[in-house]
Order: structure tokens, then sequence, then C-alpha cells
């Protein structure tokens, strides 16, 4: 999936978009924006694969606001104006569609931002691990590697936590703090859900309003943490 934001200042232009995207199976709509401080903002607190942008927009233009967002996300431009096509292609822009769009050009544009986020993906699958997939605890006065990605969910014990890990891999207990195990996993891929609990979301196999189910296990959702959840995972709570 690519997660994604729009952003546009004309409203119909937005829900026009919104409803292209949303027709892409591939693509996880997680934020439209009517300007592009509202987009920052978002940019900051989320993981962001892709952006579609308007170019003349108040505030800031779209082209400012390439210049000035992090290097690993994708844009398509979708503007009236033909003009600035060639300084978006200078800023590496993914595709340069013209309003109206045709449902099958802007698949096309989308088509080509998948294909370029799988060969990312390649890339980065044949590199070695980066420092921020895994983090040590203390075990019996030992340090042990934990790959985010094996993780389960942790379960927080008085002062000591519980990471379950994918099988084979045994349950690790380290004495850590629910909290400091929160600030140390990524909250787009992580989420609290009961005092007692955190989990990995792709690691959810199905979602009951009151419990989530991790493999054969059963944890639930406390009332503090359901909307939060439910955000997330772009459902209903």
């Amino acid at each position: 999936m690519l997660r994604c934001i729009a952003i546009d200042d004309e409203e119909l232009a937005l829900e026009l978009l919104e409803d292209n995207i949303r027709k892409v199976p591939y693509l996880e709509l997680i934020a439209t924006c009517s300007n592009p401080l509202e987009a920052i903002k978002v940019l900051q607190e989320e993981q962001i694969d892709l952006v579609f942008l308007d170019i003349q927009m108040p505030g800031i233009t779209g082209i400012q606001f390439i210049r000035s967002t992090p290097a690993q996300c994708m844009f398509i431009l979708v503007t009236a104006y033909e003009k600035y096509a060639l300084e978006g292609f200078n800023l590496n822009v993914i595709d340069y569609l013209v309003k109206p769009v045709e449902f099958d050009r802007f698949l096309k544009a989308c088509n080509k931002a998948s294909e370029l986020h799988q060969l990312r993906q390649k890339t980065k699958a044949g590199a070695e691990p980066l420092a921020s997939d895994f983090f040590f605890v203390n075990v019996e006065y030992s340090l042990v590697k934990i790959f985010k990605s094996d993780i389960l969910y942790i379960e927080g014990l008085k002062d000591y936590v519980k990471i379950h890990l994918k099988p084979p891999l045994k349950p690790v207990v380290t004495r850590m703090s629910m909290k400091a195990m929160e600030e140390e996993l990524p909250a787009t891929q992580f989420i609290r859900i009961h005092k007692s609990y955190i989990i990995s979301v792709a690691a959810v196999n199905s979602v009951r309003k009151t419990s989530v189910f991790i493999q054969q296990t059963e944890l639930p959702i406390s009332d503090n943490y359901r909307d939060p959840f439910f955000a997330l995972i772009g459902r209903p709570s």
C-alpha cells in the first residue's frame, strides 16, 4: 500500500481527487488538506509515501512545498497550469497532471509511483538493517537485539514488559516501562490499546469493537485507547 495525502485549496477539486484515490486499490488516503500548512503537520506526524499536490495555493506554492519536504516523499502534481511542468520535472516529480484529469491518466501516474515505490523497497530489502529497525534490551545481564518487525505485541507487567515475538522466537522480558517502550516504537506501526498492551498493527488478524486478535491471542481494547486505535486503522469505533 502507498500511504498518500491530497492537497488542493479548491473544495471540488479536492473531492474529485479524493474520489480518484479511493478507486485505486493500492492507495491508502491518510488525509486531505486544503492548504500546504495543514499538510506539513500531517507529514510530521505520519509516514507518507505519495503526495498529490496542486501548485497555485495561498501561503506557499506547490513547488515551494516540494522543496521544503523530505526527499523520500513522491509527488504527483495535479494542476490547471501547464507552464510549471518543466520546473516540476526538474524537482523529480512522478508525474504532472493537468486538470481536468481523466481517470485512466490518473491511474497511469499512480502506477508509475507504485513501480518506483516497489523498486525502492526491493533496494532497501537488499541492504543491511538500519539502526532504526531494531533496539537492544537488558535481559539477565545481557543486551538482546529486538527487531521491530518481529514484535507481535508488548505486555506490561508492573516494572517490566514482556515482548511477544513471532514464532519460533520466544518472548523476552525486560525491566522497562510501557511509556519508554511506546517512545521506542514508531507510532505509525505500533499503538497502545490498553494500559497493559501495545500492539503491532501489522500483526493484527481481526478486530472487534472491544478486542483485537493477534494469532490465537485476544487482547482487550480499553475505552481510553479505542478512538486512536480505530483512527489509525481507518475504521469507525
